[in-house]
């Protein structure tokens, strides 16, 4: 029995459901109205009646009716998002950065050096000058001291304590409470629609999976990531898997597609995005044959989140916005598109 939310099912043995009546659904003579409501998915209450809402609702409508021209069968429903900026906040810094920032103070001890070395010296006198100028050879150089050496299962372990203290600097509220809740709503609309629902992020694999299924709702086999090399090794007398300080894949840019193409073996008919790192993934999801939809979340909301897009250190928008009118892509107005912006109140 399909026991997923909003689904409707008869019961044969119910005893106030007459033999007539499940002939007349068999032949599909029940009332039509009835039908629709059965089939309806959640609704999106945090997305105005604009354009963008209109645009998705009448793709999946198309995509999912049966007879349409446009008609994807369920095995081909696959939709790509994007993480930071996409399904939560990303400012003022990637919150996985927030994460390897702290434990770099955590594993200082154990690490007299970095008193002396670049980037560690800067992040351990909480020079927030130097902090603001950190480059992406800054940030792979601190994940990559941060994460490795330890197991799989011990990093998240520590991703799991870290999440259940750590709290935004500028919200005081724990990262996991920084989600987007019109996205949350089109996650659970794309699935009641028989989506399959992917992240595809620049963010590492390992951090994502830790709590996706519990704040998406999307289980850990479909998350998409950077990632560093891990090595095999028996650790007393037990099989464990140790990350490395070597990147194994970068999952940004041109990286997206060719890990979707790796991992999932399908090109998406939906991709999400909101920000240069995403344009590559949109690109490649939009060429394909048949009906695709692509859309980019622009900042705009100074007053309820940020505003940001061509001049931004973090989540830079540039040539993808260039590129979204001509490739017709659907670009959402955070301040006049939402209604509301965090899972749980503004």
């Amino acid at each position: 029995m399909n026991t997923r939310p909003y689904a409707c099912s008869f019961s044969l043995r119910s005893r106030t459901l007459g033999l007539a009546v499940v002939l007349a659904a068999i032949l599909g003579t029940v009332d039509a109205e009835a039908q629709d409501r059965c089939k309806e998915p959640p609704s999106l209450p945090s997305w105005n009646d604009t354009g963008p809402r209109q645009a998705i609702v009448d793709f999946v409508m198309r995509v999912t009716t049966e007879g349409s021209a446009d008609f994807v069968p369920v095995a081909e429903r696959i939709a790509v998002f994007d993480n930071d900026g996409c399904l939560w906040c990303e400012q003022p810094l990637y919150f996985q950065l927030f994460f390897a920032l702290d434990r770099v103070k955590a594993l200082a001890e154990d690490h007299p050096e970095w008193r002396e070395q670049q980037p560690f010296a800067a992040i351990l006198a909480d020079d927030k000058e130097a902090l603001a100028k950190l480059t992406e050879h800054d940030a792979a150089a601190i994940v990559a001291a941060t994460h490795a050496g330890i197991t799989t299962d011990e990093f998240a372990a520590v991703v799991q304590d870290w999440l259940k203290t750590a709290r935004h600097p500028v919200y005081d509220r724990p990262y996991t409470e920084l989600t987007y809740q019109p996205m949350l709503e089109l996650l659970e609309y794309l699935r009641a629609n028989d989506f399959k629902t992917y992240i595809v992020s620049g963010g590492g694999i390992e951090f994502l999976r830790v709590f996706a299924e519990d704040v998406y709702g999307i289980p850990p086999e479909q998350v998409i990531g950077s990632s560093v090399k891990t090595r095999y090794e028996m650790r007393n007398g037990e099989p464990v898997l140790v990350k490395l300080p070597e990147v194994g894949s970068i999952d940004d840019k041109e990286g997206k597609p060719i890990n979707i193409n790796l991992h999932i073996g399908r090109r998406p008919v939906m991709a999400f995005g909101n920000s240069d790192g995403d344009l590559q993934m949109l690109q490649w999801t939009t060429a394909g044959d048949g009906p695709r939809f692509g859309l980019l979340v622009h900042h705009t909301d100074a007053e309820r989140e940020y505003a940001y897009d061509r001049d931004s250190h973090i989540g830079r928008l540039d040539k993808a916005l260039e590129e979204a009118t001509a490739r017709g892509w659907t670009v959402v107005d955070m301040k006049d598109d939402w209604n509301a912006i965090f899972a749980d109140g503004e």
